[in-house]
């Protein structure tokens, strides 16, 4: 809900206002993201979510609309990739770009014709989690994505067609 409201209601409904925000917006029909499933070793156990892509139209993320290094490039409609979530276990092994893939024949579907994402460009080679959660430049290279504006040294905005 982070890209979704104002800071001071995501503030104001930390925790479970958050997730019952969250679960209100689901029940409306509206799909804010996409979950990565594996199956265990144990064919008899059944698939388990392990990852979390969020995307959906830019205008669905109004922080996008506030922010001086994110504003949009141009005016042509885009979708928008904002945040990932990957459960511990399963974090570097590679899940971000199966999840951007995913992520982007998802808003085709849709009838997307750009993807946009705001992911970082670490200065250290090695970066904590927690601050890759809007996923990695490289991520989005190897995706096929290019960036289209920079307005923040480790923050670049990249695109891809899919039309």
């Amino acid at each position: 809900m982070y890209w979704r409201l104002k800071r001071s209601e995501f503030t104001e409904k930390t925790g479970k206002g958050n997730r019952l925000a969250m679960q209100a917006l689901i029940q409306s029909g509206e799909v804010p993201g996409l979950l990565a499933y594996i199956q265990p070793d144990n064919e008899n156990e059944p698939p388990q979510a392990v990852g979390w892509v969020s995307i959906g139209p830019r205008q669905s993320f109004p922080v996008l609309e506030r922010s001086r290094i994110l504003k949009p490039v141009d005016d042509q409609p885009v979708w928008s990739i904002v945040c990932f979530f990957v459960a511990r276990p399963y974090r570097r092994k590679g899940l971000m770009v199966p999840l951007i893939n995913a992520a982007v024949e998802y808003a085709r579907q849709q009838g997307a014709h750009i993807v946009e994402a705001y992911p970082v460009e670490p200065k250290q080679e090695r970066t904590s989690d927690v601050f890759v959660y809007t996923g990695l430049a490289s991520a989005f290279q190897k995706a096929g994505f290019v960036e289209a504006a920079r307005r923040s040294e480790t923050r670049p905005i990249m695109r891809k067609i899919i039309s």
